[in-house]
C-alpha cells in the first residue's frame, strides 16, 4: 500500500501499515468523500472543508482518500452534525446485522448508579455489568476500551460517552448488544465541552459491520431532542426504550413510504 502527501491544507492521517492490521483497516477504511457526503446528507465540498476546518478524519490511499466509518460517526456525534436516515438502509444484510438500537439495549441493559471515580474504574465496573456469556474475557475487553481511551476521549459532550474501539473488536456472543451506564457520580473523560460523563453507550457486536451498524444508529437516536434529553436526565428503561423503538420505526415507516 502505497501512501502519497495529502492535498494542500487537507489534514490527512497516515494509514497503518502493518500487515497484521491491513484486513480490517481496509474493511473499515472503505468510505469515499462522495460515501462520507451521503452518510451526512452534505455536498463532497463541505466534506472537503470539514478535513481543512474541522478535522474531519481521513486517510489517503493511492490515489483516493478513504475514511473510516467508525470515525466518521465518532467525529459527527462529537462535533453535533446531522448523520442522514440513509444509514437505515441496510436491507441487504443478514438480520443479525440490522438489529436495532432498542433490541440491543434491551439485551445489554440499562444500569443506574454505577460507582467509579476514574475512567479507569467505571470502565471496569461497566465491563464487569455486561450479561456476556462465560468464557469472555472480560479483562481483555476492559483492556482494549482502555487503551481506546488512551487514543483519545470517547465522550461526545452533554455529559455523554460511547467506549468503544475504532477498529472493532468481535466478541463470541450470540447477539449484540448496547448498554447504557448511568453513573453514581460524574466522571472526567477529558471532553471537549469540558462536562464530566454520567451516561456510557457501551457496544459488544458479533461481526465489524454489526458494531458500525449500531454504531450509526446510536449516532442517529442522540441527535433526537427527546431521547438526547432522556439519556442526560437519566430517564427511565423503559422510556428510553420506548423513545428509541419510537425513533427507529418512524424511520423505517418513512423508508417504506407508509
Amino acid at each position: 500500500m502505497r501512501v502519497e502527501a495529502p492535498a494542500r491544507g487537507v489534514r490527512i492521517r497516515r494509514p497503518v501499515s502493518a500487515p497484521a492490521r491491513r484486513g480490517v483497516a481496509l474493511i473499515l477504511m472503505k468510505l469515499t468523500v462522495r460515501d462520507a457526503a451521503d452518510l451526512l446528507g452534505v455536498s463532497e465540498k463541505a466534506i472537503y472543508d470539514w478535513m481543512k476546518t474541522r478535522d474531519l478524519p481521513a486517510v489517503r490511499m493511492t490515489e483516493e482518500i478513504r475514511i473510516n466509518r467508525s470515525e466518521l460517526l465518532e467525529w459527527a456525534t462529537a462535533e453535533g452534525v446531522d448523520v442522514s436516515p440513509r444509514i437505515f438502509q441496510d436491507s441487504g444484510s443478514p438480520p443479525v446485522e440490522r438489529a436495532t438500537i432498542s433490541e440491543a439495549l434491551a439485551r445489554g441493559g440499562v444500569h443506574a448508579r454505577v460507582p467509579g471515580r476514574t475512567p479507569q474504574e467505571t470502565l471496569r465496573t461497566v465491563v464487569g455489568l455486561l450479561p456476556l456469556p462465560p468464557g469472555i474475557d472480560r479483562e481483555f475487553l476492559l483492556a482494549v476500551l482502555l487503551a481506546r481511551e488512551a487514543l483519545g476521549s470517547t465522550a461526545i459532550g452533554d455529559g455523554i460517552a460511547i467506549p468503544h474501539v475504532r477498529n472493532p473488536i468481535v466478541l463470541k456472543v450470540d447477539q449484540p448488544m448496547v448498554s447504557l451506564s448511568f453513573l453514581e457520580r460524574p466522571v472526567d473523560f477529558g471532553a471537549l465541552d469540558g462536562q464530566p460523563v454520567h451516561a456510557l453507550f457501551t457496544l459488544v457486536t458479533t461481526t465489524i459491520r454489526t458494531h458500525l451498524h449500531l454504531l450509526s444508529r446510536l449516532a442517529y437516536l442522540l441527535q433526537d431532542v427527546r431521547f438526547r434529553g432522556a439519556v442526560t436526565t437519566g430517564a427511565g428503561e423503559e422510556e428510553i426504550l420506548g423513545l428509541a423503538r419510537e425513533i427507529e420505526t418512524a424511520v423505517g415507516s418513512r423508508r417504506s413510504g407508509r
